[in-house]
């Protein structure tokens, strides 16, 4: 089931750079956006028809449980608009207007850390009337699910920011029109679909640790090999290398969720499952303003510009070096990876 979600999870983001090439070479960029309409239409409806209002198993949630932390949702809503605003201002002005914003974001997540703390210690002694707290941070106190959500946020930062790194690099570094980037990713998503449902089988029946370490593997050298490529010695080594990532990208999802929440409560596990989504997107929207900051801090030190006349050498440079980031930063996460707890085979 955690391989069949994950499927639909990373489908969008292998179909959308397809869709949207074609859409920007016929009608202009800004029809990408009309694209959203549609679909998000439809997930309203779907949402309204399909999703549960019940816990997994079909448990009801308590009227105490059942009413929101508006404070806390506050407290998390403006302590993320200040985290992502502070670094595209960090991108487009340097630390001068981007540092104030990201101190403010960290002082809004030690609030909401103290806010939910307190409404826990109050929910544990009067569960019948006292407001549950948004985020139930017990779930960190388990070592799975603390190492896995590290992993997590940086599997949604490999994922995004790949996903945004790899058309700029093919349009302004290789100099591909964006309906040709388009239908050249589009067979790694598919890749990418394939492995992810493959491996929510495998997850069941073997160490999800190890799956979860391959897939950091692959992704990692897929970023590393990204430098290797050269338009002048043809784009076959882009295509491979961009597989090889996406297929690391299917190891490690499903693996990830189910391994991340081994061992933990069963009253938890909602709570854990939306907690890990929050920081993979959370990642994810950080990911694409890392790459956007190390890519231009590249392009200037090597005195060339993204778009228009320049060292074109130099500007692949600029590129390899932001690969070498993403590469780092994913072998990185394989100390957390493999810090989860090993799993409990039980004997018949």
């Amino acid at each position: 089931a955690s391989g069949l979600f994950g499927t639909g999870v990373v489908l969008a983001p292998a179909i959308g750079p397809s869709v949207g090439g074609l859409l920007v070479d016929a009608f202009g960029w800004r029809s990408i956006f009309f694209m959203v309409v549609p679909l998000a239409l439809a997930a309203l409806w779907l949402a309204r028809r399909y999703v549960p209002t019940t816990a997994p198993g079909g448990v009801q949630a308590n009227a105490a449980s059942g009413r929101l932390d508006w404070w806390g949702l506050s407290m998390a809503l403006l302590g993320t608009v200040l985290l992502l605003n502070g670094m595209v201002a960090w991108r487009e002005s340097g630390t001068a207007q981007g540092l104030p914003l990201l101190v403010g974001a960290a002082l809004m997540a030690a609030a909401f850390v103290v806010w939910q703390m307190r409404l826990q210690r109050r929910f544990q002694h009067h569960a019948t009337s006292a407001q549950a707290p948004l985020m139930d941070l017990r779930v960190f106190t388990h070592r799975s699910f603390l190492m896995g959500s590290l992993v997590a946020m940086t599997y949604g930062t490999a994922l995004f920011g790949s996903t945004y790194l790899l058309p700029v690099f093919m349009q302004s570094g290789l100099g591909l029109s964006a309906s040709y980037v388009g239908s050249a990713l589009l067979p790694a998503g598919f890749m990418l679909a394939i492995t992810i449902t493959l491996v929510g089988r495998w997850a069941d029946r073997t160490d999800k640790r190890r799956l979860v370490l391959v897939g950091l593997a692959l992704l990692a050298s897929s970023f590393a090999l990204m430098s290797t490529v050269d338009p002048d010695k043809g784009l076959l080594t882009l295509w491979l290398w961009t597989m090889v990532g996406r297929v690391g990208l299917g190891f490690i999802l499903p693996s990830l969720n189910l391994g991340a929440m081994q061992g933990m409560p069963a009253h938890l596990i909602p709570q854990g499952a939306s907690v890990v989504n929050f920081l993979r997107m959370l990642g994810g929207a950080v990911g694409v303003s890392l790459c956007a900051i190390v890519l231009e801090w590249r392009l200037g030190v090597m005195d060339v510009a993204l778009l228009g006349p320049g060292d074109v050498h130099a500007r692949l440079d600029a590129f390899h070096d932001t690969f070498w980031f993403l590469a780092v930063l994913t072998a990185l996460a394989i100390i957390p990876a493999w810090l989860m707890a090993a799993p409990v085979h039980k004997k018949d």
